[in-house]
């Protein structure tokens, strides 16, 4: 015995106005802090791009310190990874 298959539900029968839809996505991206990313977005495609020169960059620039825990290198020391 075959059971008669009920016809899937349309997906444009879920959608309501396009006006409701747009009042949706402004709600949404209000919500989600879209809109400030936006603007972030606009400013920087405007402002000018950081300079190639090399006169334009400090000669000397400091290298930061990298120090390793005892706990990291018990572990690094446990895996063979010997940290120096």
């Amino acid at each position: 015995m075959t059971t008669p298959r009920r016809p899937a539900p349309l997906f444009s029968d879920e959608l309501g106005t396009p006006a409701e839809m747009a009042a949706d996505g402004r709600a949404t991206s209000r919500n989600l802090g879209l809109q400030s990313r936006l603007e972030r977005a606009a400013r920087a495609a405007v402002t000018p791009a950081p300079s190639l020169r090399f006169d334009d960059y400090p000669a000397e620039v400091g290298k930061r310190e990298i120090r390793v825990s005892d706990a990291a290198a018990r572990i690094a020391n446990a895996l063979h990874l010997h940290l120096d």
